[in-house]
């Protein structure tokens, strides 16, 4: 299994989608006039965030001005300046402004990943463009044995994320896969259960047209804690309930030979 690190230097430099990589070049090379003076980053965006995340935030792609300029995911673009506030009153983010990669912005116990890593023409990438980044959410996944709860942002990042569960073995009930804001389904794959939350993209259009609200996104973000705090909450009694059932020997009994390795 590969490291966050190893992933991340994998997206940057993949190539598996050539049409995107000149759309994300063209976009630099003509720019938007407000950041006429910026060097574009015009390269696949990594995931953003804490290693040892309980959350991940699956949203659709990066913005032709935003990430695509940034370099990292849901920076620099009005779909950000509604994310990261909300994350930050949630107590995900240190600040609430996401400004470029070196503004000091740090995720706490939450990592920032999309459906496809390249910003496609009109925000609308193809199912087979979809297919050739589903790997790299694979292995994002993999490497998170904390993960509990995950955000689709947007009905594609939704979908990206049952395809994912799937794909690793998670069963859920299939009647509860609509998408709608705020749904929630369970997937659970053994002792590992991961709760699901739907949300609706903070784009500029959803936002500016009161199809999301600020109170809308931060329920979303509340309910997240409330479910980590849950999971928390089972995990201390659980490890409480094995360490009562454990009974101390009058005679110990001598090592074998596994027990002095």
């Amino acid at each position: 299994m590969r490291s966050l690190r190893a992933i991340e230097a994998a997206i940057i430099h993949c190539k598996r989608c050539p049409e995107l990589r000149a759309y994300t070049a063209r976009i630099a090379r003509e720019k938007k006039r407000a950041h006429r003076d910026c060097e574009y980053w015009a390269r696949p965006v990594p995931a953003f965030g804490d290693p040892r995340a309980r959350l991940m935030l699956v949203g659709l792609a990066p913005g032709a001005h935003g990430s695509n300029r940034t370099g990292r995911a849901f920076t620099g673009d009005a779909s950000g300046s509604f994310l990261y506030p909300a994350l930050y009153r949630a107590g995900f983010a240190s600040q609430p402004e996401a400004i470029d990669r070196n503004d000091g912005l740090v995720l706490r116990d939450c990592l920032i990943n999309a459906a496809l890593r390249c910003a496609p023409p009109k925000n609308k990438p193809t199912p087979r463009e979809l297919r050739n980044c589903l790997p790299y959410l694979l292995e994002e996944f993999d490497t998170l044995p904390r993960l509990r709860v995950m955000i689709g942002l947007g009905a594609i990042a939704f979908a990206s994320i049952l395809h994912l569960l799937r794909e690793r073995g998670f069963e859920f009930d299939r009647t509860s896969i609509k998408f709608a804001h705020g749904g929630e389904l369970t997937a659970i794959k053994g002792k590992r259960t991961i709760s699901v939350i739907a949300s609706y993209h903070p784009s500029r259009q959803n936002t500016n047209t009161g199809k999301l609200t600020v109170p809308m996104f931060d329920h979303i973000f509340n309910r997240a804690n409330e479910l980590l705090r849950r999971t928390a909450s089972a995990r201390r009694g659980r490890s409480a309930r094995e360490r009562g059932s454990v009974r101390p020997s009058l005679h110990r009994a001598r090592p074998d030979s596994s027990e002095t390795r």
